[in-house]
């Protein structure tokens, strides 16, 4: 079956190939179905009228995890280089943590491993790190196989992190770019100390293979408090990735951050830009 899949935005992790579209069809697109593929709640407009585009080149479908509903188990299976580019990959799904800025674990309450996980070098998981031991040795088992640099580009829990978890990162080489996540609800000593464990393991500050995404503009955040936020995860090892909060629903759009928070948030999104800058402030 000739499958087009058509995506509302383009993405370091969107496909590539000639059957990966990003706007209306041109003259050259046929199919024998077309998957409208939506990550975020905010493109469901855009992918809606991406859907009516494409309805005169064959059969649409729109899905994906901006239109799972609360209560709605999602299939665990995933196929490889689909609805991302090959290399990138999900081995479980799922978090037993309950923020109240995300809706991964009211459709999996619990990391639940995939079966027969497909290789890749970034992993994408929702909570590898709350996986059960035996699950999570063998997806590190698998990455070794890989002979490139891991990407933990979903993220990577600090209260989850265990002892065993610090030793399996550290034998990676070279060693993996470990994106963690400084949330409202998160403890910074937690953090704290998953960044003195990984430095004493032997990573570095200087390479910025420790990162950490730091969720700004949310409700009744200011500057000022999101700002602090950012230089005190760089102060422990971390280079701080600002991730601007986006609202899920219609009746939260009043709140949505504007502009200003828009270009702050580029300012501390690029590590070259975050580094430079400490560095002139020195």
């Amino acid at each position: 079956m000739r499958l087009i899949r058509v995506f509302p935005n383009r993405t370091k992790a969107t496909p590539a190939d000639e059957l990966a579209y990003f706007g209306p069809p041109d003259f050259f697109a046929e199919a024998d179905e077309v998957h409208i593929s939506v990550t975020f709640t905010w493109d469901i407009p855009a992918a809606e009228r991406l859907a009516e585009q494409w309805r005169h080149v064959a059969s649409v479908k729109v899905g994906g995890p901006a239109y799972e509903k609360s209560g709605q188990v999602y299939p665990l299976d995933f196929a490889p280089g689909r609805y991302i580019k090959p290399g990138y990959t999900f081995t479980s799904r799922g978090c037993p943590r309950r923020c109240w800025f995300c809706s991964v674990w009211k459709r999996y309450p619990t990391s639940t491993p995939i079966p027969n996980f497909a290789d890749g070098w970034n992993i994408l998981d929702d909570n590898l790190l709350a996986c059960a031991r035996p699950h999570v040795e063998a997806v590190f088992e698998m990455l070794r196989r890989q002979g490139r640099r891991v990407e933990f580009t979903g993220g990577l829990e600090a209260l989850s992190l265990q002892d065993y978890q610090v030793d399996l990162l550290a034998s990676l080489k070279p060693r993996p770019n470990c994106s963690f996540a400084y949330d409202p609800q998160d403890d910074f000593e937690t953090l704290a100390s998953a960044a003195e464990r990984l430095l004493a393991a032997g990573f570095t500050a200087r390479s910025h293979r420790l990162r950490c995404y730091v969720l700004i503009g949310y409700p009744k955040d200011t500057f000022a408090d999101a700002e602090a936020r950012l230089n005190r995860i760089m102060s422990v090892g971390y280079t701080p990735m600002a991730m601007l909060w986006r609202p899920e629903n219609p009746s939260q759009e009043r709140h949505a951050p504007g502009p200003d928070w828009r270009r702050f948030q580029r300012q501390w999104a690029r590590p070259a830009i975050i580094h430079s800058k400490t560095q002139v402030a020195a």
